[in-house]
């Protein structure tokens, strides 16, 4: 099988009209971007979207591409080994789905979009696999990839060589960045979640001149019924696993994974009081200051515990309102990398949240791999930001404040 990366070429972002207002537009055919200013004021910049359709290809495909590598995920889950598990540099785990997912996901946008440019930045790469002792592990990944992809007509019963594997996977060593057209990809966002057998995503973006412009979460665990309540992060409902899938301008919109059912429009909570609200954070400890998250949520009166969740699952669930606010302070000098962030964040704006940093700045998805934030990422309706930037802001000082004594 021929695969060819990193197929460049400049593609110019959407055409949009530009119009600075002070109030919410009322067509609701426009899309809003939040600009939130260091007093908590409000401006709006809108952006009418000349064509909906503009992306349905690349919808298409992406939503393809995620399915595929979500039912892989789900088949390595239930027969987790501990030869699966590997160690990366960072010491996080990871898995042969990881792997196998990523390189599912390469192969299908390929395929499905050969005449488009390609360019993919993605969290893996082969370095640990071509290393010695790791040919069964190779062999496992590759085995599990063509089985996957044998379940669709139009791979025509092509078969993956261990070689074409390895290409695979690393057509995500792309650096990103403001020009162009670039897919961006966390094959299993929550690998710790995935090896518990708790929540995990296949995240999967679309960045054109550096700004998002689809999204894609396969949430292979996340029941279709609201988790709002519930400290399992699970529902009484039969039906598990969920996708989600956003483009500029069009709104995000929720459908059972593996299924023909009719997609649903979602939207975020409209909780206006803080006191009724409830947030999410990371389930990882070493993955956010939960106590940070904790001072906030008492500034602001929230009663409700919060609700710790893997992944970008939690942008999800935020997108259809099973919570109202997400809280994120990584420990310092951790840098956020994109791929943990770009599918989530247009998963929500397009249901009518707000994704930004500590300061109320846009997340910044141009400067290749990693974003450049004021301290951590917040989340929450319009209603609810400007309360939410402050209670960060006091808390932060306070924080800072107690370190300097």
């Amino acid at each position: 099988m021929s695969i060819n990366c990193f197929r460049t070429a400049k593609v110019p972002l959407q055409s949009f009209v530009a119009v600075r207002t002070n109030s919410r537009p009322r067509n609701s055919s426009n899309r809003l971007v939040s600009v939130f200013g260091s007093k908590s004021s409000l401006s709006f910049v809108t952006l009418r979207v000349v064509s909906s359709m503009a992306y349905e290809k690349e919808l298409d495909a992406a939503k393809k591409a995620a399915s595929l590598a979500a039912r892989l995920c789900q088949k390595v889950q239930k027969a987790l080994l501990q030869s699966d598990v590997q160690s990366k540099s960072d010491k996080s785990p990871v898995t042969v789905a990881d792997y196998g997912s990523q390189a599912v996901v390469s192969l299908v946008l390929e395929k499905e979009l050969s005449s488009e440019p390609f360019s993919l930045v993605a969290e893996e790469d082969s370095g640990d696999l071509r290393k010695d002792g790791s040919q069964d592990t190779l062999e496992r990944i590759t085995k599990l990839v063509n089985d996957t992809l044998a379940t669709e007509e139009s791979f025509g019963g092509s078969t993956l060589s261990t070689d074409d594997l390895l290409r695979a996977i690393d057509c995500g060593t792309s650096e990103g960045g403001p020009n162009g057209r670039h897919w961006v990809l966390d094959p299993i966002d929550g690998t710790k979640g995935f090896l518990r057998g708790d929540q995990y995503a296949v995240a999967l973006g679309l960045l054109e001149d550096g700004k998002v412009v689809l999204g894609v979460l396969a949430c292979p665990n996340l029941p279709l019924a609201s988790i709002a309540g519930n400290k399992n992060n699970k529902s009484s409902s039969d039906e598990i696993g969920c996708l989600f899938f956003a483009t500029i301008g069009s709104g995000t919109y929720m459908q059972l994974l593996d299924s023909k059912s009719s997609p649903v429009k979602v939207q975020v909570s409209s909780v206006e009081n803080p006191e009724e609200a409830s947030f999410f954070e990371s389930f990882e400890g070493a993955h956010s200051l939960h106590d940070l998250s904790s001072s906030i949520a008492n500034k602001l009166g929230v009663k409700a515990p919060p609700v710790r969740i893997d992944s970008q699952a939690k942008y999800g669930a935020l997108s259809r309102g099973d919570g109202a606010i997400y809280l994120r302070f990584p420990h310092k000098g951790y840098r956020e990398k994109i791929w943990d962030h770009v599918a989530g964040a247009i998963v929500v704006t397009e249901a009518g949240g707000f994704v930004t940093d500590a300061a109320g700045k846009p997340l910044d998805f141009s400067k290749g791999k990693y974003l450049d934030l004021d301290t951590g990422i917040i989340v929450a309706n319009e209603k609810l930001m400007p309360l939410l930037l402050k209670a960060v802001r006091d808390s932060i000082a306070e924080q800072e404040k107690a370190s300097a004594l």
